[in-house]
């Protein structure tokens, strides 16, 4: 609330302020960041005044937990904050006493997955860790109205890996036991999983849209198990690729690791476009640059701010320049090298016609494009995508049929395509990877088709497959990345460049 002249409001985010000290105090932690929200009024209208203090631990990632059921016939306790009967206070030795332990069980294996109690009580938390792996959940133990539903928040919830887990003198209550059908027991009560977590996701359906009402043409095309033996006549065991960051490009860093960590030289150049000078400067140096490598990378990210027109243009517009469009052409066509485009990357290959025709050309109405996602916003999520043609070099360390989990962030992946263009998509096997759901089918289902592509498309390639661009950021990957989402995270597309040339 807007403070004024009004001592009580002045002292409440004093108060707020000491609360969150002694916290930090009493538990030997310390305060990495916050977020308050003391300055929302307008005319009467006050918002409530809160602050938020949060902490950052360091972890092994082998020891971290998921918040996801993970098998049926688990035993699952409840452990409450300890309170002071006349203070909103924990005990504190006490409570760090109970962390204590449960750190150790924990690093012992004794924990399947854990969730924190917030809003909603432990109904809730324990309904959101049904919906992970939509394992049920039969509440067999002791519970009251205020274990389920009071917001003791800061308790813990606890799936155990065995009856027989010794948590000493730390005070639980067992709730119950996983279930492995998909609904939820209470008493008398029967709930579906679904049904509630379909009620959970509609509450703001009407704000922040997770469901577009319409679905694109899907087809489950013919895997392609053809390969483009082609390879350059000159071989280099480190092939030099020429990564271009326009102003918005964000992905240069984790892309030029990618290439470097496949065996190549990643060379990343700065665009100066501040003055008609530096633009032509640029052009020079992106000119020779080009010339000197053998691929040309280009990274994701929000060229432009993705305006005006769209994503991808600004790049576009910068490879049309003549000289630019004679070095990409003399490293495809003579030098035999390769194009790469994830993501904003990919929006702009569309745009200048690399893809899906190889080359550099003027764009009509009826060639493909990547548009605006079918929920009309920005999404940011996991994706599992199919290999369907192997005819692209870059797919030369994946088989037809191989699925891959890989993250996307984007406001305009939606591939659209007239019918007579995917027809020859699909002949020429330049439909490379499509989005596909758990049977490993393309979909048209928001759930698996993020943006709503026709055919699911995710990726496509020139008619000689040296042209590859996806909207998948597969640059983002590492040792324990994703470590609670199950499938193959790393599709080896930046070693298969490399081998490309060796």
């Amino acid at each position: 609330e807007r403070l004024g002249t009004k001592k009580k409001r002045w002292g409440k985010p004093t108060a707020a302020l000491l609360g969150a000290l002694t916290a930090q105090l009493k538990l030997d932690v310390p305060s990495i960041g916050g977020k308050d929200s003391m300055s929302g009024s307008f005319n009467e209208l006050d918002v409530p005044p809160t602050l938020v203090s949060f902490a950052l631990a360091m972890t092994k990632a082998s020891k971290t937990l998921t918040a996801a059921f993970q098998k049926a016939g688990s035993k699952v306790i409840y452990i409450p904050i300890p309170e002071k009967v006349k203070r909103a206070h924990p005990k504190w030795k006490q409570l760090r006493e109970i962390y204590k332990k449960v750190y150790e069980l924990s690093n012992a294996g004794g924990i399947l997955s854990a969730s924190v109690v917030k809003e909603g009580g432990t109904a809730a938390a324990i309904a959101k860790m049904c919906f992970g792996n939509m394992i049920g959940f039969n509440y067999a133990g002791a519970y009251d109205y205020k274990t389920l539903f009071a917001p003791l928040s800061g308790g813990l919830i606890l799936e155990l890996t065995n009856e027989e887990v010794n948590l000493g003198e730390v005070e639980y209550l067992t709730l119950g036991y996983t279930f492995p059908r998909k609904v939820i027991l209470l008493g008398e009560s029967i709930l579906r999983l679904e049904e509630l977590k379909s009620i959970w996701e509609q509450k703001l359906e009407a704000v922040f849209p997770s469901y577009p009402g319409r679905e694109p043409i899907v087809y489950n095309i013919p895997l392609q198990h053809t390969r483009n033996t082609l390879r350059p006549a000159v071989k280099i065991s480190r092939p030099k690729v020429f990564i271009p960051v326009f102003p918005g490009t964000n992905c240069e860093v984790d892309t030029a690791r990618a290439f470097a960590k496949a065996g190549a030289e990643p060379n990343v150049f700065v665009i100066n476009n501040l003055t008609p000078a530096g633009i032509e400067e640029s052009i020079r140096e992106m000119d020779r640059a080009i010339r000197n490598s053998q691929i040309i990378m280009l990274p994701g990210g929000f060229s432009g701010g993705d305006e005006p027109d769209g994503s991808g243009k600004f790049i576009a517009t910068t490879f049309r320049n003549p000289r630019i469009a004679d070095a990409v052409s003399d490293l495809l066509y003579t030098r035999e090298g390769l194009i790469l485009g994830i993501c904003n990357g990919f929006q702009a290959l569309i745009k200048l016609g690399l893809l899906p025709y190889g080359r550099i050309t003027e764009i009509g109405e009826n060639d493909p494009t990547l548009t605006f996602n079918t929920l009309g916003r920005h999404v940011s999520r996991m994706v599992y995508t199919r290999v369907s043609s192997v005819k692209s070099p870059w797919l030369a360390n994946c088989r037809a049929g191989d699925i891959h989990t890989v993250p996307v962030s984007h406001g305009e992946g939606r591939f659209v395509a007239s019918q007579e263009m995917l027809d020859i998509l699909e002949q020429n096997g330049q439909i490379a990877t499509q989005y596909v759901d758990l049977h490993d089918i393309p979909s048209g289902l928001i759930e698996w088709n993020p943006n709503g592509s026709v055919y699911a498309i995710e990726g496509i390639s020139s008619p000689d497959g040296r042209v590859f661009g996806k909207m998948g950021h597969s640059e983002r990957k590492g040792s324990n990345l994703y470590k609670n989402v199950p499938g193959s995270k790393d599709q080896k597309i930046f070693e298969a460049g490399v081998a490309y040339f060796r």
